[in-house]
């Protein structure tokens, strides 16, 4: 390869990256670069480890010859088979031996000691070769502390002297290409993870100044678990976190399926809009959230009772009104939330849900609010004087909470 097709590929990577091109059409597009400039790769795989919540990291494959998986996520190495496989893989040996690159010429002689090489030795591979390139401290993220990749031929020959050095040459550049997609990705997923799919989205849009809101009409939802204090004091201290995690995921997997946006996570609680330009829609939304997490707490229940595990209901309260949308805090930390006397009303409303005996509890605007044919479904149970709120509001109910 000549070096003005080094550059141009070199050139053509760090633009991609400048891009933000998917991991998975840069290692394409690189090694069909250079297929097409005499170095011919069959096979190739990137990975990088990631922060995620529950992914460790994930990978990147290329294949000249058959379809293949292009891109996968992977858990955690650190037990079972997925130990295993990776304690026998060369990315292994070169972490934990300190070098940067591992040959294996597997189909001239030398040992598929390797896992994987066996499966390359089988479909033909001739030649196969792995890097790792280590990052510095002020290039890591979490685990993010390098970028693996390898690469293998069918050639007769081999990879041949001179492939060799144009790997070495534009496989770092390669690494940071794909480094400048993977940490946008990282940055989103951070930030939907912790501030939620729509507020993240705001964020990473550049609205960030502090004081900056806007005025929404919006249905919201607070919800909270019942009788948490006594079930936290009387149960194992491991079980509370795994029990905290059972029933968060009920609330927000229900919230998020309606089309909501979880704002904050308070000890047991949760705050949470639906936004709709029409406000009717907006509460439907809501409602049919709340359908969605009785029955998975059906569902959850059910099997915490089989296991022997406490188990609980979640108290909801529901309202819509006007409220302030944007970031609040100190110079050094912002939060994304809403803000108001709805906001206000509805942890309100929520907290009366044990007092008046229901899982349940919505304003009289929220219900005025619901499509004429849901209507039908709600049931007032009476005027309450709620906490900080200055005059007495009626409550509602859904019918089927009454006649349980």
């Amino acid at each position: 390869m000549e070096t003005k097709d080094i550059g141009e590929i070199a050139a053509w990577l760090m633009q991609s990256g400048l891009k933000g091109v998917a991991e998975t059409d840069i290692l394409a597009g690189f090694c069909e670069a250079c297929r097409a400039r005499g170095l011919n790769i069959d096979r190739a795989m990137a990975l990088m480890d990631t922060l995620h919540p529950v992914y460790e990291g994930r990978a990147f494959r290329w294949d000249n010859n058959q379809v293949v998986e292009r891109e996968f996520e992977y858990g955690p190495s650190r037990q079972g088979i997925a130990a295993e496989n990776w304690q026998r893989s060369a990315f292994y040996f070169l972490l934990t031996n300190g070098g940067e690159e591992l040959r294996r010429r597997v189909g001239f002689g030398e040992p598929a000691d390797f896992y994987g090489l066996e499966t390359l030795v089988s479909d033909g591979h001739t030649d196969f070769v792995a890097f790792v390139h280590r990052f510095e401290e002020g290039g890591t993220i979490g685990e993010m502390d390098c970028f693996l990749s390898h690469y293998a031929t069918k050639s007769e020959s081999g990879f041949a002297d001179e492939d060799m050095v144009v790997l070495r040459k534009l496989t770092p550049a390669l690494a940071l290409a794909i480094k400048c997609t993977a940490m946008g990705r990282i940055a989103r997923t951070i930030a939907e993870v912790y501030l939620g799919e729509d507020a993240a989205r705001h964020v990473l849009d550049g609205k960030i100044t502090r004081g900056k809101t806007e005025r929404i009409s919006a249905a919201l939802w607070f919800s909270d678990l019942a009788n948490y204090t006594r079930i936290s004091d009387s149960a194992e201290p491991d079980e509370i976190i795994p029990m905290l995690n059972d029933y968060a995921d009920a609330v927000i997997s229900s919230i998020h399926e309606a089309g909501g946006n979880v704002l904050k996570l308070i000890g047991d609680g949760t705050l949470a809009i639906f936004k709709n330009s029409d406000s009717g829609d907006a509460c439907a939304a809501a409602l049919s959230a709340a359908s969605r997490l009785h029955e998975r707490l059906r569902d959850l229940n059910s099997q915490r009772q089989i296991e022997g595990r406490p188990v609980t209901d979640v108290y909801l309260g529901l309202h819509i009104g006007d409220v302030f949308y944007g970031n609040i805090g100190s110079i050094d930390r912002l939060d994304f939330t809403v803000i108001g006397p709805a906001v206000n009303e509805v942890s309100r409303i929520a907290s009366m849900c044990h007092s008046v005996d229901r899982s349940i509890l919505m304003s009289s605007a929220f219900v005025k609010a619901v499509p004429g044919a849901q209507r039908n479904d709600l049931v007032s149970v009476g005027r309450y004087a709620l906490r900080g709120v200055n005059r007495p509001q009626e409550l509602f109910t859904l019918m089927s909470s009454v006649a349980a």
